[in-house]
């Protein structure tokens, strides 16, 4: 067995008329989060951290805004596909861990649901999945609330 680590990164910009979906889980807000799919900037990080354990590129690479049959697709759909792909290079998901970075709205009531659609997507145990949330201090864009970002890490262990 070989351990290998990746890092994913996502940014988002809120719009109006749009759902709050992070970590699959829907959040009462004003603003959602813009983009092809769900725009789930959590489940984005941790998709391209996985990807990156087995050097497969990014989501981008594997599921184009340019292709519309997964137009509105659910982030959750993404990190069971990204799951399944770990799989056929046989890697376990050791763990993940995950930041988000938004100044509104307070998400941490809503981690524990978070940790469990993850896990579920994944198929790993619930303690595998660690999520956090920070702000940015009120500085630069994500700080005047104009979006928000995560960032991952995630490891794995692969069959030699």
């Amino acid at each position: 067995m070989s351990t290998r680590s990746g890092i994913g990164y996502d940014v988002h910009r809120l719009a109006e008329g749009r759902k709050l979906v992070l970590g699959g889980v829907e959040i009462p807000n004003a603003y959602g989060l813009d983009g092809h799919s769900d725009a789930d900037v959590l489940s984005h990080a941790i998709a391209d951290a996985l990807l990156g354990t087995i050097a497969a590129g990014d989501i981008g690479h594997h599921f184009p805004n340019t292709d519309e049959s997964i137009r509105g697709i659910s982030s959750l759909q993404i990190l069971e596909r990204v799951a399944e792909l770990l799989r056929q290079e046989r890697a376990r998901i050791v763990n993940v861990d995950a930041t988000l970075v938004a100044e509104a709205p307070k998400i941490g009531p809503y981690i524990p649901a978070m940790q469990k659609k993850i896990a579920a997507a994944l198929k790993i145990e619930i303690a595998e999945v660690s999520i956090k949330a920070t702000t940015n201090e009120r500085m630069g864009p994500i700080g005047r609330g104009e979006g928000m970002s995560a960032m991952a890490i995630a490891n794995v262990e692969v069959e030699r």
